[in-house]
């Protein structure tokens, strides 16, 4: 099993329309550590732990986000996990 790490930024209409919590819930379910986050330029930061293909799946998902969000732009960082995981114990959290 290969580890990755995927940091992520998305822009659009992703503030208000639960898009943190769709996050959540989907990185909860394929095992994924990490957190997501609004910031206040109205951006949401994400970062996403595990399994290659489940980090994909994350990223497939932010990429569309939930119904009543409108994505316009994803940044992404993706990597080959190095040494322990840098999103820390706790599953995955909304910070």
């Amino acid at each position: 099993m290969k580890l990755f790490n995927a940091h992520v930024f998305v822009s659009g209409r992703v503030q208000g329309v639960f898009f943190r919590e769709s996050t959540r819930r989907r990185a909860d379910t394929l095992g994924l550590s990490g957190f997501v986050r609004n910031l206040p330029d109205g951006r949401v930061e994400a970062h996403f732990a595990g399994d290659e293909h489940a980090v994909r799946s994350a990223l497939e998902f932010v990429r569309q986000g939930p119904p009543s969000a409108r994505v316009d732009d994803v940044q992404i960082d993706l990597n080959p996990a190095q040494g322990a995981d840098p999103s820390g114990p706790g599953g995955f959290q909304i910070r």
